[in-house]
């Protein structure tokens, strides 16, 4: 026979609403009245202690050195992919990524220009009379082949950015020559990075 207190009743009598009134509390109770930490905030936290601060000078500097790197690092990852936030002051602006964009879409005489001169070189070293001569003729046929694509890519800059930007204040011969600048380099040398395909429409 169980004895049982007067106002109290067995677990076996807890209503279920009773229960679920419990189970609330001791939830509550558990997580004394905080809010559900995110999930960066947790794993930042189980990630362990934070390192002990340096003991040195020359390890306080190696610590800076290598916090300025990363931050390098990533600042030149993101001006590689065009961020306008992390790019130099000669590349920022809507009409100069127009610009790298009408550059890049198109086969440039002179993006091989540098393998065109590595070849110059080397038939200037070579002791045959007729190589230097025909190699001099191909570099200065070359060369005006050169001058003839950056008038039209000049011209071609000069017509998109009108029509995208009738408005615009830029200096039409600075935006020439800064596609012709990157004209000169190697495609996949280009920074920021290409952001359009070859023969793309800009």
């Amino acid at each position: 026979m169980k004895l049982r207190l007067p106002g109290r009743r067995d677990d076996a009598e807890t209503t279920p609403a009773e229960s679920d009134d419990l189970t609330a509390q001791l939830v509550k109770a558990g997580t004394k009245g905080r809010p559900t930490p995110k999930r960066n905030e947790a794993q930042g936290r189980r990630q362990g202690p934070p390192p002990p601060p340096p003991t040195t000078r020359k390890e306080a500097y190696k610590r800076m050195r290598e916090n300025q790197a990363a931050g390098r690092g990533a600042a030149r990852a993101a001006a590689a992919r065009g961020d306008e936030a992390y790019l130099p002051a000669r590349d920022r602006g809507p009409e100069r990524r127009l610009v790298r964009n009408v550059v890049d879409s198109r086969r440039n005489v002179a993006s091989i220009f540098l393998i065109v001169v590595v070849l110059m070189l080397v038939a200037q070293f070579t002791p045959s009379l007729a190589v230097k001569t025909y190699s001099f003729a191909a570099w200065f046929g070359f060369f005006v082949l050169i001058l003839i694509d950056c008038v039209v890519l000049a011209r071609k800059i000069r017509r998109a950015v009108l029509e995208r930007f009738p408005d615009t204040k830029a200096k039409m011969r600075g935006l020439a020559w800064y596609g012709i600048s990157r004209s000169t380099m190697i495609r996949r040398w280009r920074f920021p990075k290409p952001e359009v395909a070859l023969g793309a429409e800009v």
